[in-house]
């Protein structure tokens, strides 16, 4: 039994698959270059925020952090329950895709016209592409995944076969 598909992360295995296997140092371990790369992009992330202007930080890709949207994942008895924020992003925007064993969850949120008046003070909002993968766990039926839109939440249903209910058992803990 693949234990490592039970763990929480394993959801985002494909997220980060931007770097070749093995090129990162193990946990702990920085690379003299990884090390000042970090540091560098925490201080140009502080010199943005001082100004108001949004963190370019970056995570998984090119995709800016702040636009990738969040996540909740639950897991019931007979399904898996994703739910995803999208404020802003209308349902025709969003696109929902079964990659082989990967969830792709991909969208773009638009900018609205501004009238050439406009003079902005301030700019908080961040428009763009946004893209979301993820690994679905071994007792997942894709061919039954349905999912809803209401209100800027995308809610994916992933039902569940009977193998996982009938591996697991609850371990008394002794006083």
């Amino acid at each position: 039994m693949d234990l490592q598909k039970w763990s929480p992360w394993s959801w985002f295995r494909s997220e980060g698959q931007d770097a070749p296997v093995g090129s990162e140092p193990r946990r702990g371990e920085l690379s003299p270059v990884t090390g000042m790369h970090q540091e560098l992009d925490r201080w140009m992330d502080g010199m943005m925020r001082q100004f108001g202007l949004p963190s370019l930080e970056t995570r998984f890709g090119d995709m800016p952090e702040l636009l990738r949207p969040r996540l909740d994942i639950a897991e019931r008895d007979d399904s898996y329950l994703i739910t995803v924020e999208v404020p802003g992003v209308e349902e025709k925007d969003i696109r929902l895709n079964l990659d082989g064993e990967r969830l792709v969850i991909e969208g773009e949120k638009r900018q609205e016209s501004a009238s050439k008046d406009d003079r902005y003070q301030r700019v908080e909002r961040s428009y763009g592409s946004f893209r979301r993968l993820l690994d679905l766990p071994s007792d997942a039926k894709p061919e039954g995944i349905e999912a809803t839109f209401d209100k800027g939440v995308l809610t994916i249903t992933v039902p569940r076969s009977g193998e996982a209910k009938s591996n697991r058992r609850e371990i008394p803990i002794k006083g």
